[in-house]
């Protein structure tokens, strides 16, 4: 099913099965966004019932089978599900609307072509020519049916961010009234929010999540990076701040307090908790299919970090790095412990923020290590995260001022 197109009207009756495909429910709707201008309208999730809940699953978790909507990995947070600003039913707001003299009996959806995700491909239209004639049908193409997906300018303004990179979302943002940046936080989706929020300073970060209820917020913060999470929390109140931490899965709350824990401008403060963290007896084939995954940034994937169990922060004895380029030239059987970098420069928590980006000048690194006093690793500092740091404040406009210029 993963290569054919498929219809709303079916997908809305399949079951929603976990990995191991036990039941968790019944698909019972599709999202979708509005279309830009040089897109498709995307799906974004689908709602399920499981129990008396309607919940949201996200559409890049799912994979739609002849079995049912399969989820990919892991948990569904069963949280009632909310629409937001933009966002379309297909069952409840698109199949039986009319346009014209017809009205729409389906919906057909195709793989997108950019993502492992979904996409609206074409409408099924219907009518009647007298009473008790048999309906006809035909398919056209949504471009047809455009106006059905009109939300309004907002949606459309939202619709307009989503192919823009977050460096420009933020220079747009940043141009509007308070109000507009508001009411656009409110509609964006959580991912793309997240990523506003890590291009804007922390206090425009606070005055654009004011109005945000604490699970949009607790949600929003956990797409971002832990160390940009960590610096808007730390300018919250301190009954806030405690409020969300409670609020947020127990993991990622776990990851923020070590980083608060730090003080400001130290090495512990600005490091990603989570680097990517293997054994040395996981293999280079393991380890490139760990670093394929795109939820990693660049410089977080550039390299594997090697310890003694346990492999999440603070692990077991820091043994080594390995570059990805030494993994590209190793045999896919080789074991990362015979093939890890000893001999690597490392950082304290503890260390002022200035010591990483002469390490990493030094060394001509992208990500240093940090090890505390026991040997254990607790984080890495990444290259994009000194340059933040150490850059004029408003690096982020000239650079985007500089690139238009050059684009010009």
């Amino acid at each position: 099913m993963a290569s054919d197109v498929v219809y709303a009207f079916r997908v809305m009756r399949l079951p929603l099965v976990d990995v191991n495909g036990g039941q968790i429910g019944k698909i019972e709707d599709i999202v979708v966004r509005p279309p830009d201008r040089r897109t498709a309208p995307p799906v974004i999730g689908f709602v399920a019932s499981a129990g008396r809940r309607h919940i949201f699953v996200n559409a890049a978790r799912v994979e739609l089978t002849g079995s049912g909507a399969r989820l990919r990995s892991g948990t569904i947070d069963l949280d009632h599900f909310q629409r937001r600003t933009g966002e379309l039913l297909i069952g409840e707001d698109l199949l039986n609307r009319r346009l014209g003299d017809e009205v729409v009996l389906d919906v057909a959806l195709k793989p997108s072509a950019t993502a492992a995700e979904w996409e609206v491909s074409a409408l099924v239209l219907g009518s009647r020519s007298g009473l008790r004639r048999r309906r006809t049908s035909r398919v056209v193409s949504w471009t047809e049916a455009r106006s059905l997906f009109d939300q309004g300018p907002l949606a459309a303004e939202v619709a307009r961010f989503r192919h823009m990179h977050p460096t420009d979302v933020a220079r747009t943002v940043r141009l509007l009234p308070l109000p507009a940046r508001r009411a656009l936080a409110e509609a964006m989706e959580d991912d793309r929010l997240a990523d506003l929020l890590e291009e804007l300073p922390e206090a425009e970060q606070l005055r654009l999540i004011e109005n945000l209820d604490l699970e949009r917020l607790v949600a929003v913060l956990e797409e971002m990076e832990a160390d940009d999470a960590a610096d808007l929390l730390a300018e919250m109140p301190l009954a806030r701040q405690t409020q969300v931490l409670d609020a947020m899965e127990p993991d990622d709350a776990g990851s923020l307090r070590r980083l608060l824990a730090y003080r400001q401008g130290t090495v512990g403060h600005l490091m990603t908790p989570d680097p990517i963290v293997l054994g040395p007896l996981t293999t280079v084939a393991e380890a490139l299919a760990r670093i394929r995954d795109p939820d990693y940034a660049p410089a977080e994937a550039a390299q594997v970090f090697v310890t003694q169990a346990p492999w999440v922060t603070p692990t077991g004895a820091f043994l080594g790095v390995v570059p990805f380029q030494r993994l590209l030239r190793e045999p896919p059987s080789m074991v990362l412990g015979r093939c890890a970098e000893q001999d690597v420069p490392v950082v304290g928590p503890d260390q002022p923020e200035r010591d990483v980006a002469a390490v990493l000048a030094a060394y001509n690194l992208v990500a240093v290590p940090v090890v505390d006093d026991e040997g254990r690793l607790v984080g890495a500092v990444t290259v994009d995260d000194v340059l933040d740091r150490t850059l004029p404040g408003d690096w982020r406009l000239r650079a985007v001022g500089a690139r238009r210029k050059d684009d010009a």
